[in-house]
């Protein structure tokens, strides 16, 4: 038995801040149209692949702070992914800065969506572990403002019926947790997508610095094998705004192997036909879940952080 399903990352190289949605959204267009010719079926977009990643500048301006945030999915400028989902029976996962209006309430999340072969969303995540900080400190190259921009996600981690299999979500720092995959893990998702943005310099440590891209593939492979389900990740990569970010978009295999990687830091499609029913190479064996695992002594993972 096997269950195929050929799949890509599409890598964008830097997106610059003056870099309009309808030029990116092109960008898009020319991967996917790369893709349809690879015969792919789920294509996967960056985090925030709509625009720069914002989060590294200070804004007092709540004007300025939403123009990066989009009010409709899909709208006037993404209406064409919609389109060539539809033309090409290609699904897409994408990333993209949301803005909700509930009542007098204006709600902003760092959100990704999946959307099927007709051109239909069928599932949405919010990001949950954000990192950074909230107000703005000098003494950083770069800043990292997503506590100050987004909220932190309230849907949870779901996993959606679609494309023959079970689909998961997440997000960049989402990806360092283990709680992320083994709860998509516990809701039997087979494939996970995850869109980063990752910068090489990490001010807080900068001896770590020439570890990014190691740790990067460490979490993702451990988060494959440890629960038997294909991993895509999904850079925004090169030199944007001054800031490098890491590239390494890649596809894992349920045993934890890379299959597939980028070899840029520019736009770039990388490509894997995968078989969703290996998931069960490692679920009915190391990680059988309903005879190995002991949750009754794991409480510590659930208990509230300490104030």
């Amino acid at each position: 038995m096997s269950r195929p399903l050929k799949i890509a990352a599409a890598q964008l190289g830097p997106i610059a801040r003056e870099e309009t949605r309808t030029e990116v959204v092109a960008r898009c267009l020319k991967l996917m149209e790369e893709a349809h010719a690879l015969g792919v079926e789920l294509i996967a977009f960056p985090e925030l692949a709509l625009t720069t990643f914002f989060p590294r500048w200070y804004f007092e301006d709540q004007a300025d702070i939403d123009s990066f945030f989009e009010t409709e999915m899909p709208s006037a400028e993404t209406q064409s992914l919609f389109d060539a989902a539809k033309k090409y029976q290609m699904g897409f996962y994408l990333g993209y800065a949301e803005l909700v209006k509930e009542g007098d309430t204006t709600r902003h999340f760092n959100t990704t969506i999946i959307v099927d072969k007709t051109g239909e969303i069928v599932g949405k995540y919010r990001k949950v572990h954000l990192p950074g900080h909230s107000e703005y400190e000098d003494w950083r190259p770069f800043q990292h403002l997503e506590r100050r921009y987004f909220e932190s996600g309230d849907l949870g981690f779901q996993t959606f019926d679609a494309f023959g299999g079970k689909m998961g979500m997440c997000i960049c720092n989402d990806r360092r947790w283990p709680e992320t995959y083994r709860v998509l893990g516990l809701r039997d998702a087979e494939l996970v997508m995850i869109g980063y943005n990752t910068p090489v310099h990490y001010p807080q440590a900068p001896e770590h610095d020439h570890l990014q891209d190691f740790h990067n593939e460490l979490v993702m492979q451990a988060g494959a094998y440890q629960n038997g389900m294909w991993i895509v990740g999904v850079a925004k990569a090169g030199k944007e705004e001054g800031c490098d970010l890491i590239g390494g978009s890649c596809i894992i295999d349920p045993t934890g192997q890379i299959v597939a990687q980028a070899k840029t830091l520019e736009d770039e499609l990388v490509f894997f036909e995968a078989d969703l029913d290996r998931c069960d190479e490692i679920r009915k064996n190391v990680f059988n879940f309903q005879r190995y695992r002991e949750p009754e002594n794991y409480t510590p993972i659930t208990e509230p952080k300490k104030s």
